[in-house]
């Protein structure tokens, strides 16, 4: 993240780049600020969405080196790779909006004719650039022939894609009023697209309904279908995986399963984040920690806030 980006040799800085990536990073290099804080952005809103669950995204700290959990067609991966394609259109698209990058600019002014009361304006953030140079990007390596299989292959292009479809479905109207004292009179609008966080919620339901798959001839060519008879076809927008996944509760290293010992949960829940459910039955083991924050904020004219400190002790619980 530190890197200026402007000489070609930067490119080798990166790890785990296939050639064709090599050759995007040379041709494009002031495109690669972007495409750092992409991978940034995945790591952390990856595991800030699963911070509730017993998969709390730990693994994705190793990329490029996956280990198994992320390498094998399970669900975890399905949901890392169509975030990680999100992120690096999503981080595209925006860089283009705010001006970092020389060859795009805002998106195109909407089609659709506008209200009676906002016009289009403003500045949208360009995702057809985004999709352009974030697939290009974040497909290229699964179509090197280095991958294991070809089942693989295709579970990993296929929720790229859904990723990317996500975001496009979530491309909003934004305004800014304009009008005397803020009356909003006339609004002026464009099409932007939501944070990441989002996103990786959207994403997280449908890793929760994803389909198991098998990789099958169908007629003329190979497709991703339906391991069990009775489920419904495949849709573009569902998120699909090969194998079924660890149950995460003890450590595994073959599986990748980290376990959840000496993770935290939630007593008074019932949900994923719960002692009982994070902890598999275990049990779990409780302490007190003292917790200071700000108090009493008092705001003096002009213009600041003056907070003392207080102390106080919160009770936690870790899993046995």
């Amino acid at each position: 993240s530190q890197v200026a980006w402007n000489e070609t040799h930067h490119c080798r800085l990166l790890a785990g780049m296939v050639p064709d990536q090599f050759q995007m990073c040379r041709r494009n290099l002031e495109v690669m600020h972007s495409i750092v804080r992409a991978a940034s952005e995945t790591k952390s809103v990856c595991q800030k969405t699963f911070a509730d669950m017993r998969w709390n995204c730990s693994s994705i700290q190793r990329a490029p080196s996956f280990g198994p959990d992320l390498v094998k067609g399970t669900r975890e991966s399905a949901f890392v790779y169509a975030l990680a394609a999100a992120a690096v259109t999503h981080s595209i698209a925006q860089a283009c909006t705010s001006g970092e990058l020389p060859l795009c600019s805002c998106g195109s002014v909407p089609s659709e004719v506008p209200g009676p009361d906002f016009r289009w304006g403003g500045c949208g953030d360009n995702l057809r650039y985004g999709l352009q140079l974030g697939a290009a990007f974040a497909d290229s390596p699964l179509k090197s022939s280095k991958l294991r299989t070809q089942a693989i292959k295709a579970m990993n292009l296929h929720n790229n894609a859904v990723g990317r479809q996500v975001l496009s479905d979530s491309l909003e109207t934004k305004c800014k009023c304009h009008g005397v004292s803020g009356s909003c009179s006339v609004k002026t609008c464009w099409k932007g697209l939501p944070n990441l966080g989002e996103i990786a919620s959207d994403l997280k339901s449908k890793y929760l309904a994803a389909i198991k798959v098998t990789h099958r001839l169908v007629g003329p060519r190979k497709q991703l279908i339906p391991k069990e008879m009775d489920v419904r076809p495949v849709k573009e927008t569902d998120l699909v995986y090969l194998i079924s996944s660890p149950d995460y509760c003890t450590v595994n290293l073959q599986l990748g399963s980290l376990g959840t010992q000496d993770r935290q949960c939630n007593k008074t829940s019932v949900g994923s984040d719960g002692c009982n459910l994070m902890c598999c039955g275990r049990g779990y083991n409780a302490y007190t920690e003292e917790v200071v924050e700000r108090c009493h904020c008092k705001y003096h004219w002009c213009c600041y806030v003056v907070c003392k400190k207080c102390r106080r002790m919160v009770e936690r619980y870790v899993c046995k």
